[in-house]
């Protein structure tokens, strides 16, 4: 493994051996970073690796359990002075933070208007400065523009010209691409480069590889919680970095022994779920089956629009076009309770917010979907719906008292059990899972995944969304999204090394940039596994029924 730098000038943000706990979880066990002054700095892992962890500490939001934080060599402030982190650091989130309803001025100064006589605001003044700020950072708006009428770059720019404000000159940039077109990341790229030349230095967290090659001198790699290398941009190769990322992947014997376990979907498997031409603000032109007793993955990183794809088809959201049919019936977009009607049951990617309701028991949680097979005119029989309960939970394996016990005392993985026991009640035609292994345990996170295999057998469709490459090994197929469209397919078999190339966006073209994001030098040909869609970023997932089986 490479080491951090540790000769030359004095490093503007060194963080080292940092480890954050979250009661039994370590979501940072060797947190390290060297940040040098004028740099681009990319900081990039797998979702989980812990990078989210580490710019909690360095942005001064969490304290460590353990480790060193030093800004130009000196300590960084105590956590309850968050002037003094103002003046040190900020990060620009992929959601703004700015006010909406407020003008760019007020955002600019909001808690430190400038006072005229009697201690009122000084409107004059306040406009007056902030031009001066914008003027200073080349952030070309109106101070007078409400916040809400700017372009997402251009509300990034007055994020970080607000940063630079206080005195700050170490700017941390979350996956700052993902909501933003071809021109626009140029644009962005090209002010990033003039302010490193006015000496701001950033931290660029991106899932996006060819980004790092493009705008960034360093990077950081993380995985499973720890510190993996640090190395020059121009001295990794994309196939190193994406190694690192990947840690150690399936070996070729192992992925055939794994494909040769599978039972193959009957190349005469009717197709139930028919998706076409769905697109929305997050995703567009996505073509995609699912056929009975399949299941198919959606892998991409956080802005893909895979997420939301899904809901779309568990009928959360309406797309502006595109049709969705299950079983030759149109999907009834925007309508849960129409859609659950219609054959789809659903495990939502938030439990917490979306999968439970936390003062009910889990009888209750289990069955609230199917009350109507558990009695007539609105009336639901006790017994029936306990013995129904009782069922689920020894299906899925819930340790629990029984159906009586408030959902609320679970373990994370047995509450998970409960969503799951949820959305298999109704017996559903399609599957949705939406991250379903999140935040649980080994023994649980086999457990749900048994329990999809169960489905399939049964002859359900499984459509599921994660970012955890065990969830993923079980697909028959697995589509990834990038920047909303599909780019690549993976047959059951494909390398971790394989599937984490085409999520970071090496190896085939970018649908929205318009270029092949690896040198000939680095990948001579198609992702494996990716067949034709490897060459157009358009071509459909499964254009015939028959196409593309697992």
């Amino acid at each position: 493994m490479s080491k951090p730098p540790t000769t030359g000038p004095t490093a503007l943000v060194e963080a080292t051996g940092i480890v954050k706990r979250y009661g039994p979880t370590v979501a940072l066990r060797d947190g390290r970073l060297t940040v040098l002054p004028g740099e681009s700095h990319a900081l990039v892992g797998r979702n989980g690796a812990g990078k989210s962890t580490l710019v909690t500490v360095l942005t001064g939001l969490q304290a460590p359990d353990a480790g060193t934080v030093l800004f130009d060599g000196e300590p960084a402030p105590a956590l309850a002075d968050r002037d003094a982190w103002r003046r040190k650091v900020a990060c620009v989130y992929q959601k703004p933070t700015v006010v909406p309803d407020l003008t760019v001025a007020e955002n600019l100064f909001i808690n430190r208007q400038p006072e005229g006589r009697g201690g009122f605001i000084s409107w004059r003044r306040l406009r007056a400065e902030a031009a001066q700020v914008l003027g200073t950072w080349d952030v070309r708006v109106d101070p007078d523009t409400r916040t809400a009428d700017l372009k997402v770059e251009d509300r990034q720019m007055v994020e970080i010209a607000r940063a630079l404000s206080f005195g700050a000159r170490f700017i941390v940039l979350d996956e700052p691409t993902a909501q933003l077109d071809n021109r626009e990341i140029e644009r962005l790229f090209t002010r990033m480069r003039a302010l490193q030349e006015s000496g701001v230095t950033f931290l660029f967290i991106s899932h996006h590889l060819q980004e790092v090659y493009e705008v960034c001198q360093t990077v950081t790699v993380l995985r499973d919680a720890r510190w993996i290398t640090t190395a020059p941009v121009a001295e990794l190769p994309r196939a190193a970095l994406v190694e690192a990322m990947a840690g150690e992947a399936l070996t070729e014997q192992a992925a055939a022994e794994e494909s040769v376990a599978r039972t193959e979907v009957p190349a005469d498997a009717p197709v139930l779920l028919d998706v076409r031409g769905l697109t929305s603000e997050s995703y567009a032109d996505i073509d995609l089956t699912v056929r009975a007793g399949e299941v198919v993955g959606l892998a991409g990183s956080s802005g893909s629009g895979k997420i939301n794809l899904a809901e779309t088809i568990a009928g959360l959201h309406t797309p502006t076009g595109g049709t969705a049919q299950l079983d030759g019936t149109q999907l009834p977009f925007g309508d849960v309770a129409a859609t659950l009607r219609a054959g789809v049951g659903c495990v939502p990617r938030d439990r917490h917010g979306q999968g439970l309701v936390f003062g009910m028991t889990i009888g209750d949680n289990a069955t609230m979907t199917v009350l109507d097979r558990l009695g007539k005119y609105g009336f639901v029989g006790t017994e029936r719906k306990r013995g129904f309960a009782e069922e689920l939970i020894d299906r899925l394996d819930i340790h629990a008292e029984g159906p009586d016990q408030p959902v609320s005392d679970l373990s994370g993985g047995n509450a998970q059990k409960v969503v799951m026991a949820r959305a298999l009640a109704s017996d559903p035609r399609l599957l949705v899972l939406i991250n379903p292994t999140a935040g649980v345990d080994v023994k649980s996170k086999e457990s749900l995944l048994a329990r999809m295999d169960n489905a399939r057998e049964d002859g359900t469709a499984v459509l599921v969304v994660s970012d955890e490459l065990d969830d993923l090994r079980r697909c028959d197929r697995v589509l990834v999204l990038f920047h909303g469209r599909v780019v690549a397919e993976h047959v059951a078999g494909f390398t971790d090394h394989d599937l984490i190339a085409s999520i970071e966006g090496v190896g085939h073209p970018d649908p929205v940039r318009g270029a092949w994001s690896a040198d000939d030098a680095d990948h001579t040909g198609p992702v494996r596994g990716a067949g034709n869609c490897a060459n157009n970023p358009h071509w459909p997932a499964a254009k015939e029924q028959g196409d593309n089986r697992g």
